[in-house]
């Protein structure tokens, strides 16, 4: 049937399913995206905020490629911070509370628009699949109702609702997140194609009434004051028209501590009933207990979930207690002594695949068409399943058209280091994206995102001309400045002293490059601008990247010369069709690990876990000789 026939089938609508979906349609390709329920499109079940430490990286990297998530943030941002403005640039990360509701309606809508995309409500049970040439290869889906849908490609971006199954103490009963249906029956689907399941755990804190939290007692979190968007898209905007709401910080104490650890025997994570691993980096209230016992207290955030609710997300606080104990520790917070929960906390399990199943594009290796994304992959986060959304749309579409893939490397990208981390090294827990995960960390920071990737975003299709246009004048304007602040030469001068002076700097005594003065700690790009007379009026997108690149000039340097060196191992290719235990020299060991993974080249070999240096000679030596 006609109907039941596209290109490109996206079974999920959340995060990465959206960014999946859109990527593909754009990209001219015919798309169908089935979503369980139609309400909860691009759903936020945890936390109602977007970006954070690393997070906001993978964001403005989204908006680079040509994304939606940034652009979607930004219009329903009810307050915006930039976290780690005390350390270096490399670190500076964006992350907005977000207005939950609103952010699903936007999305919604987005979809609906798409001229090559249906959105359907529907429950995908099976993946149907053909054998061509001797590989097996993806021909369509079978929906919960008996239809066929016949297809070339099929990303999966199902979240956390395979198999899912909630934990709220001693009750267990199978659910998705925020109360919905679970996915049933895909999961043996994919063991009957050969591929390997493991099984997560994730949870959520309660959702608490906003009249029953004495906010005055709290400590008060505002909103920044020159707030950047995250997409190129959006114009520079006001803190006053970004910040509309409040956050506040609560802490635990000694009762708190009291009446969690007395309770550790009803909470469903220390009774034996989950046997999912959990997010290390997102522990429940009592992992932290448990984990860090020596700390008299914790901190929690108290966020707004948006402009038309009075629910209230305590971040920091997830717990799968029984429903009675959460109260308890919830009245034990100042400020919380008559807190009225509106949602209970509750931890939840569900099936994911093993992400070393994959190749760099997120296409299973053993299945031709069949793409993985998101939480599917093992991975935590909204941020990071939008990322992996995008990569797998783009890459289905790409393969659709007969074009050579996308593949993002290391040193490009948040993203790339992402997906490099999980099809090379895999991730035993939820795996969470950290500034710390990345060798290349002043190279990749938010500021710079667009010059990194926009290249490639118009390569594939999803930047259009009049805003590749923008961001080549945008380059070219951060080029030429600069170049002025290299030339300019500052000559001593009694006000040019005084003003050093005023900074804490030393005075000169001759003509001194403004670029040197730059590159003073205590010298900011916005100081100078008292003794930097000719200096052009520019938008704060353009001088802070202008800023970074000089005062960082020594430390980026080295970090490309480092990119340069794992670039060359990065072009010693692998053949497919490689025997590494018939590699003489070779450890078994690393034999082993290298024939499960199948590494493209030696670059990612280098990053195979069980495989040292002493492997990587031999094979160099081995392709030496391969080509004599």
């Amino acid at each position: 049937m006609k109907d039941f026939k596209t290109d490109i089938i996206v079974i999920g609508a959340g995060h990465a399913g959206i960014e999946a979906a859109l990527a593909s349609s754009r990209m001219g390709v015919d798309t169908v995206l089935f979503t369980i329920n139609l309400d909860a499109v691009g759903n936020m079940p945890c936390n109602p905020s977007i970006g954070g430490s690393a997070k906001g990286h993978l964001v403005f990297e989204i908006d680079a490629l040509g994304g939606e998530m940034g652009y979607a943030a930004d219009k329903v941002t009810i307050q915006s911070r930039t976290l780690n403005l005390g350390k270096g640039a490399a670190v500076h990360s964006k992350r907005v509370q977000a207005d939950r509701n609103a952010y699903k309606t936007i999305m919604k809508e987005t979809l609906e628009r798409e001229p090559n995309l249906r959105l359907v409500q529907g429950e995908i049970v099976d993946i149907l699949t053909e054998q061509t040439e001797g590989a097996l290869r993806v021909c369509g889906v079978l929906t919960h109702l008996g239809e066929v849908w016949e297809c070339k490609k099929v990303v999966i971006a199902a979240g956390t609702f395979l198999e899912s199954r909630i934990f709220v103490g001693d009750k267990v009963y199978s659910a998705g997140p925020d109360g919905m249906m679970p996915a049933k029956g895909l999961s043996a689907s994919l063991e009957r194609l050969g591929i390997r399941l493991q099984r997560f755990k994730t949870g959520t804190p309660a959702r608490v009434h906003r009249r029953s939290i004495n906010l005055s007692t709290l400590e008060e979190q505002r909103g920044e004051d020159i707030p950047t968007p995250y997409s190129a898209l959006t114009p520079e905007q006001d803190a006053d028209e970004v910040n509309k709401v409040a956050c506040h910080v609560v802490y635990t104490n000694k009762k708190t501590h009291e009446i969690i650890l007395g309770n550790l025997d009803r909470c469903a994570m220390y009774s034996g009933n989950i046997v999912g691993t959990g997010p290390r980096y997102c522990p429940s209230i009592e992992t932290k207990l448990v984990r860090f016992a020596d700390k008299e207290r914790h901190q929690l955030f108290v966020e707004p979930c948006g402009l038309d609710t009075d629910e209230m997300y305590i971040q920091g606080f997830s717990t799968s207690m029984p429903t009675d104990v959460q109260y308890e520790m919830l009245r034990s917070l100042e400020g919380f002594e008559n807190a009225e929960i509106m949602r209970y906390a509750y931890a939840i399990e569900y099936d994911s695949a093993e992400p070393t199943q994959m190749l760099p594009t997120l296409e299973f290796k053993t299945i031709s068409g069949l793409y993985g994304a998101g939480q599917f992959n093992g991975t935590s986060g909204y941020e990071e399943a939008a990322a992996q959304g995008l990569v797998a749309g783009i890459n289905a579409a790409l393969a659709v058209k007969g074009e050579e893939p996308m593949v993002l490397t290391r040193d490009s990208s948040y993203i790339g280091t992402l997906v490099d981390d999980l099809v090379t090294k895999g991730t035993s827990e939820p795996y969470r994206m950290m500034t710390s995960r990345s060798e290349y960390r002043l190279l990749l920071r938010q500021d710079n995102a667009d010059l990194r990737l926009t290249e490639i975003g118009h390569r594939v299709g999803l930047i259009g001309e009049e805003r590749y246009a923008r961001f080549l004048e945008k380059r070219a304007e951060i080029e030429k400045e600069i170049k002025r602040v290299e030339k300019t030469t500052i000559p001593p001068s009694v006000e040019v002293n005084a003003f050093l002076e005023s900074q804490g700097s030393t005075t000169i005594s001759t003509g001194i490059k403004l670029a040197e003065l730059l590159r003073r700690p205590e010298l900011t790009y916005e100081a100078l601008a008292a003794v930097d007379k000719d200096r052009p009026p520019l938008p704060r997108s353009i001088t802070t990247t202008v800023a970074i690149q000089i005062k960082y000039e020594g430390y980026i340097k080295r970090e490309l010369a480092e990119v340069e060196r794992q670039r060359k191992l990065e072009e010693k290719v692998l053949p497919k069709d490689i025997s590494y235990k018939d590699i003489l020299g070779l450890r078994l060991e690393a034999a082993e690990k290298l024939d499960k993974i199948r590494p493209m080249n030696i670059g990612q070999a280098s990053r195979i876990s069980g495989v040292n240096p002493a492997d990587i000679s031999v094979l160099l030596i081995y392709l030496t000789g391969l080509k004599r």
